[in-house]
C-alpha cells in the first residue's frame, strides 16, 4: 500500500515539475519574442511602390495601435489611414522628413482629439510605438515621421486628411513592404542610466 501511494506521489510530481518547466518555457519563448521584436525594430524608407499592405494587416496594426496605454483610459486617438496614391504623391512633396511617402503604398496619421485629452501627444505616442512594433512583428517596414509640434507639417497633413479644428496630426507613418536591407540600431547606452540619482 505504501510503495502503491510512494509511486502516484513520484508520478504526480513528475507531471507537476513538467507543466512547470513547460509554463516557464512558454514564459521564456514569449519574452524572447517580444524583446526580440523590439530590439529588431528599425526605421525603414525604401518601399516596394507597387506592392499594397492588406486589409487584414492594416487592421492588425490599428488594433496594435489601440492596445496602447492611455491616461485614464480615455483613448483620445484617432487614425487616418491613407492607400489613396495622389494624396501620399502630395504629402511626400510638401512633408520634408516623410519623402518616403512617395514609395509607401500607405500611411497611417496617428491623431489626438484635444478636447477630449490635454496630453494627447503621449498617448498617441504609445499608439504610435504599439504599430511600429506591430509592423516588425509582421515583416512589414515603417518609420515614425513627426507632424507635431511642427505647425508646417501638421498643417499639409490636415489639409490633405481634412482633420476638424479638435483632431491635432502627431505622426504620419508610411507603411509597406521594404526594399532592400534595413538593420536595427543598438541604442543602448549606459551612460545614460542613473541608478537612485542623477
Amino acid at each position: 500500500m505504501n510503495n502503491k501511494i510512494l509511486y502516484i506521489g513520484i508520478i504526480l510530481l513528475i507531471i507537476s515539475l513538467q507543466a512547470c518547466n513547460q509554463s516557464s518555457s512558454e514564459s521564456l519563448s514569449k519574452k524572447d519574442a517580444v524583446l526580440s521584436v523590439i530590439h529588431e525594430r528599425k526605421s525603414v524608407r525604401n518601399f516596394v511602390k507597387d506592392r499594397p499592405v492588406s486589409k487584414e494587416d492594416i487592421e492588425m496594426l490599428l488594433r496594435a495601435g489601440m492596445a496602447a496605454p492611455s491616461g485614464k483610459n480615455v483613448q483620445a486617438w484617432e487614425f487616418v489611414v491613407i492607400d489613396d496614391r495622389s494624396t501620399l504623391d502630395k504629402m511626400a512633396a510638401e512633408l520634408p522628413t516623410a519623402k518616403m511617402l512617395a514609395e509607401a503604398p500607405m500611411a497611417i496619421v496617428v491623431c489626438g482629439d484635444t478636447v477630449r485629452q490635454s496630453y494627447w501627444y503621449l498617448d498617441c505616442a504609445a499608439a504610435t510605438e504599439n504599430i511600429l512594433l506591430a509592423v516588425e512583428a509582421s515583416g512589414l517596414g515603417a518609420v515614425w515621421t513627426a507632424a507635431y509640434p511642427y505647425r508646417d507639417r501638421m498643417n499639409t497633413v490636415i489639409k490633405y486628411t481634412e482633420l476638424p479644428p479638435q483632431i491635432l496630426p502627431l505622426v504620419v507613418i508610411p507603411v509597406g513592404h521594404p526594399m532592400g536591407k534595413h538593420s536595427p540600431k543598438d541604442k543602448y547606452d549606459e551612460k545614460k542610466v542613473h541608478m537612485n540619482k542623477w
